[in-house]
């Protein structure tokens, strides 16, 4: 059903409508079970009719394939629009909009209703989507001959899906008179009448609408806003525009003082045209045209919905006391029932209730403010350990309420009352909260995160956030850094000069660490993180604040060593590493490298050491908070952390959230709360406010410069990427085709972490079988003439090397890069083959031999060559295999594009044609953007598709 075109054929009885799928292609045709008329526009204004086969698929059949519809590979439009208007039908019956109805033979029938306007303008929106194939149903009897309206279509569906869901096996035994609860059609006796009267006004012409209107009190005697010889002139407002009319003139003597009154005006909106609204007694004066558009019975219909609303919301009944129903006056207690559920009630009967923008706007609010206590600020200021507490305040339209106004809310008797020139609704649950002080507690850090993102977790709801003081101060200047933050000069001792976004990177840096804050700087790889953190280092060592300790994985430590010697050849370095390692004699400005290998085992004995700054390079081996890692790198103290990566995001929000946590403890609150508040609403339901307010909290905590952005390396080359798309070879075609069948038989039947683990093996297998058959079967070879990848691998290196050239390889896989190697060598030429057991030592050999020009290719593990190195001698940078995360595949790339990079750089994947690598790579294109917004791409979404899903992204297809 899913793979063919798709339309809904309704029934006289909404629920035996039933969907007709047809046309999946040639080839491969729907096993129709009838045939069935339907119609296609001709040419330019003509219409063609065609008997088609098509299988005809029961409502209650065909629901649950379209609710489960919505992120299925390969549908087509047609299905792809009515599972959006399934979806939407059985919203509006969650939302109880059902209507019992009369149908053929005086029958029971439910139908979909009343719909609101914004029902009806999504409707249209999605009417408009419809392609041909999806309404190509005839108008019957229409001559000339017509197509069924996508907007008509639909609401049959939807009347349909309200006659089916609400008929359940339950409902029929639970209920006496089976009308509206059995299957089959069931005659509703003496209801008829009953039912025509209450429900033809819902579908007919107009639809009753209240309209709220405040009318200002009458001043007092001597109280004249405006007299003219002892007239004065009143206002009430005008219900379009709020614009004040004047209704009269009365003698200001004559005028006695009167509490707040409102009034209650019928209005009539067309069903033909909902934009059309006009008042009830004005409707007789509008011209012929406008009449039209509410029917012959709009009369009726008023007559009737006013009885319907009577019955709900008893006050209504005087109006129906007039003699041509117009409008009446609201005393408190009307004003208050409707306040309540009643309008809920009435909406429910398709009456609706319209408020004044004034109430409408919901002015009133509470926000909470933290000012520290006296004894909680050090001599230095404000401590960044100091636990806040918050008190509330009461804003009216963003503006602070003082203690007098807020009591007059707190005495008012009725549910509104007038406050600065405007009336105001009054909430009991907010002035309950006002009179209660707020329990959450924050550490400082924790109330500057929520002061920079505008809001805070307040009693379990988020609420505005304000503060005075020193909070306020510190608040400022750290939303400055992030900005503009104030310029550092370049330190003495630094032997570079700093590009212009560098400088700005140390004055970041600077300032946060001077304000005894951290951050992350999240530069590309290749500007220069290395360099900025020296210079910082440098610009510490003036105000004496200690040594640094740089912590990074153990193929950087020779990189580091050697920049500080080149850059600040002064600064004493030593490596904390290897089996002798000790911290004596430790100078002041010295610098300390150690890997995190070393930090898991000697967190003890570093930690007894004061020290100034620490940097975490390469930050991302830190991201997981829970592993043993990051709690050893947590158990090191200084006043000053700075996180360098250049994927601060790579899988998870929670990554950076350990990031963050550790270079400014309590920022982001706890590790649970932050999953709740914050990333489950942006990495699953895409939140775009709570996107954009994390954003606000981390801009002046993370640092993030692009190559491609403007004015930050502008001396670069030009990069180009080309994906190769290569075909299997027969034995690999057998292979795939094998372990997919037997597989998804497997997986069929599995549940839980055994399905999961089963997935993961299957795509795992597959892309060794794209690879070569020999990583697959783990056999040493022969490896010539089996794999379509190593035939393009030989046809690029042959062509790279003869231009002279260099070239960097990477792979997932260690097995296959070894292969490789090994093919390289019977071939006679040279490579290298960086992978994880390389000894330290040797990897840097392996480096300047590379970069010397002594060898011209080299073949990297995606996990061990991914980061830290330069390799700037390679021109050609090829992925042998795709890795499920776009970002680490930039990260490898940018071995050989970045600074220090004079010539252009091509980028070539591999991905074998027609195979699961031809799916994944669009699927990866799509995710590239994903962490612009501070949402991460990973590999677990694998596990969580669905069989027919898993099926669709690993079945292998003909090349096109």
């Amino acid at each position: 059903m899913l793979d063919a075109e798709l339309v809904f054929v309704p029934n006289e009885v909404p629920r035996r409508g039933v969907f007709a799928a047809w046309g999946r292609g040639p080839g491969n045709p729907v096993p129709g079970n009838a045939k069935v008329e339907l119609v296609f526009p001709a040419g330019t204004y003509g219409i063609r009719k065609r008997m088609v086969s098509a299988e005809l698929i029961p409502l209650a059949e065909a629901l649950p394939l379209l609710l489960s519809a919505e992120n299925a590979l390969g549908m087509r439009r047609s299905v792809r629009v009515w599972a959006a208007a399934a979806a939407a039908g059985v919203g509006l019956i969650a939302r109880g909009r059902l209507l019992p109805t009369v149908g053929p033979g005086d029958t029971d029938v439910w139908r979909a209703g009343p719909l609101d306007p914004s029902d009806l303008s999504w409707l249209r929106e999605l009417a408009a989507a419809f392609p041909p194939a999806a309404h190509a149903i005839a108008v019957p009897g229409s001559r000339p001959m017509r197509l069924r309206s996508p907007e008509s279509l639909v609401r049959d569906l939807w009347d349909a899906i309200a006659d089916t869901i609400v008929r359940s096996p339950a409902a029929a035994r639970t209920t006496a008179a089976t009308a509206f609860a059995a299957v089959e059609a069931t005659e509703v006796g003496d209801l008829a009448d009953w039912l025509a009267d209450t429900t033809d006004g819902l579908s007919a012409g107009a639809r009753l609408g209240l309209r709220i209107e405040a009318v200002p009190p009458r001043p007092g005697p001597g109280q004249a806003a405006e007299a003219f010889g002892g007239e004065a002139e009143f206002f009430e407002l005008d219900p379009v525009d709020d614009l004040p009319a004047v209704v009269g003139f009365e003698d200001v003597e004559d005028v006695e003082e009167a509490g707040p009154a409102f009034r209650l005006v019928l209005q009539l909106r067309s069903t033909a045209d909902p934009s059309l609204i006009v008042d009830a007694a004005a409707l007789w004066s509008q011209p012929e045209t406008v009449l039209a558009r509410f029917g012959p019975q709009a009369e009726t219909d008023l007559l009737l919905a006013l009885r319907r609303g009577a019955s709900v919301w008893p006050p209504l009944a005087q109006v129906l006391e007039q003699a041509s129903p117009s409008a009446m006056a609201l005393d408190d207690d009307a004003l208050s029932s409707l306040l309540g559920p009643a309008a809920e009630e009435l909406a429910g009967i398709g009456i609706e209730v319209l408020w004044p923008a004034s109430l409408a706007d919901d002015g009133l609010k509470l926000r909470a403010a933290v000012t520290p206590a006296p004894e909680r600020l050090t001599e230095s200021g404000l401590g960044l350990d100091a636990l806040l507490e918050f008190h509330w305040q009461l804003t009216l339209d963003g503006a602070l309420l003082d203690a007098d106004e807020i009591a007059v809310l707190a005495e008012a008797k009725r549910p509104l009352i007038r406050l600065r020139g405007r009336w105001v609704l009054l909430d009991p649950a907010l002035l309950d909260r006002l009179r209660r002080p707020p329990r959450a507690r924050m550490r400082t850090t924790e109330a500057l995160g929520a002061l920079l993102a505008g809001a805070a977790e307040i009693d379990g709801e988020t609420v505005e956030i304000t503060a005075q003081g020193p909070l306020a101060d510190l608040a400022a200047r750290v939303a400055s850094l992030g900005s503009a933050p104030n310029p550092v000069e370049t330190p003495a001792g630094l032997q570079a000069a700093l590009r212009p976004y560098q400088q700005r990177g140390l004055a970041w840096l600077a300032g946060m660490c001077d304000s005894g804050l951290g951050g992350c700087l999240a530069d590309d790889m290749g500007l220069g993180k290395t360099i900025q953190i020296i210079a910082l280092h440098l610009h510490r060592r003036d105000l004496k604040a200690g040594p640094t300790l740089v912590v990074c994985p153990a193929s950087l430590l020779g990189t580091w060593e050697r920049e500080i010697r080149r850059f600040a050849p002064e600064i004493p370095v030593r490596r904390f590493h290897g089996v002798v390692r000790h911290l004596g004699d430790l100078a002041v400005d010295e610098v300390v490298l150690v890997t995190y290998g070393v930090v898991r085992r000697d967190s003890a004995r570093l930690a007894e050491t004061g020290w100034g700054l620490i940097v975490a390079d390469e930050a991302q081996h830190a991201k997981n908070p829970l592993a043993r890692t990051a709690r050893s790198l947590r158990a090191l103290r200084a006043p000053a952390r700075v996180a360098l990566t250049g994927t601060p995001v790579e899988n998870r929000l929670s990554e950076l959230w350990a990031i963050l946590d550790w270079t400014t403890p309590g920022l982001l609150g706890q590790l649970e709360a932050f999953t709740r508040r914050i990333a489950a609403p942006i990495e699953i339901y895409r939140d775009p406010d709570t996107t954009r307010r994390f954003a606000a909290l981390i801009r002046p905590f993370l640092l993030r410069r692009r190559k491609t952005d403007p004015g930050i390396a502008p001396e670069l080359p030009r990069k180009t990427e080309t994906d190769q798309l290569v075909p299997l070879t027969a034995e690999q075609v057998t292979l795939y085709e094998a372990m997919v069948r037997e597989t998804m038989q497997t997986i069929a039947t599995s549940e839980g972490i055994e399905r999961a683990g089963l997935v993961f093996k299957l795509l795992t297998g597959l892309k060794q079988i794209c690879n070569h058959p020999a990583q697959y079967l783990k056999q040493p070879g022969p490896l010539a003439g089996r794999s379509g990848k190593l035939a393009a691998f030989d046809e690029l290196t042959d062509l790279i090397l003869a231009g002279g050239e260099s070239m960097l390889v990477f792979s997932q896989y260690t097995q296959m890069a070894t292969l490789l190697q090994q093919h390289l060598d019977a071939r006679g030429i040279r490579s290298l083959f960086l992978h994880g057991g390389v000894p330290v030592r040797r990897r840097e050999e392996m480096v300047a031999e590379f970069q010397a020009g002594s060898v011209p290719v080299f073949l990297l593990s995606l996990k061990a060559g991914g980061t830290g190195l330069t390799l700037t001698r390679a021109t050609h940078v090829l992925h042998y295999d795709r890795w499920w995360n776009p970002a680490v595949e930039d990260q490898a790339t940018d071995r050989a594009y970045r600074i220090g990079q004079d010539r252009p750089v091509q980028v070539h994947r591999l991905i074998a044609e027609g195979t699961l690598e031809d799916r994944i790579a669009a699927l990866l294109e799509r995710k590239r953007d994903l962490a612009d917004a501070v949402v991460g791409s990973g590999e677990r979404w694998l596990a969580e598709l669905s069989d027919n899903e898993l099926a669709e992204l690993v079945s292998l297809r003909a090349a096109s």
